[in-house]
């Protein structure tokens, strides 16, 4: 388990270290971290927006965003498992179409 804890820590020190250096048109703006960037991405991907989904995906290194989308992928699970009184398990087969276990 400490190996993957010092595995995010080590993805989330680069992509803090890549952000800081980011400048854009000549002035220096905020960065976006990567649950920012999971954010856009996703949403974009939902509204099939490949311009907005190539910017999100240029945040931030590719994996970060794709530790920043698993964690939304667990937590939307979690929050309609909560809601639908059922199972993480079941709510995340059931949005994939697959069959009850």
């Amino acid at each position: 388990m400490s190996r993957v804890w010092r595995k995010v820590r080590g993805i989330g020190s680069r992509a803090a270290g890549s952000a800081r250096s980011v400048e854009r048109a000549g002035r220096e703006e905020r960065p976006h971290n990567l649950f920012e960037a999971a954010a856009a991405y996703v949403s974009a991907c939902a509204e099939d927006d490949q311009d907005r989904i190539d910017e999100a995906a240029g945040w931030v290194s590719p994996e970060a965003l794709s530790f920043g989308v698993n964690e939304l992928a667990c937590r939307a699970v979690i929050a309609l498992a909560r809601e639908r009184d059922e199972s993480p398990g079941t709510v995340a087969r059931a949005l994939l179409g697959l069959p009850a276990a």
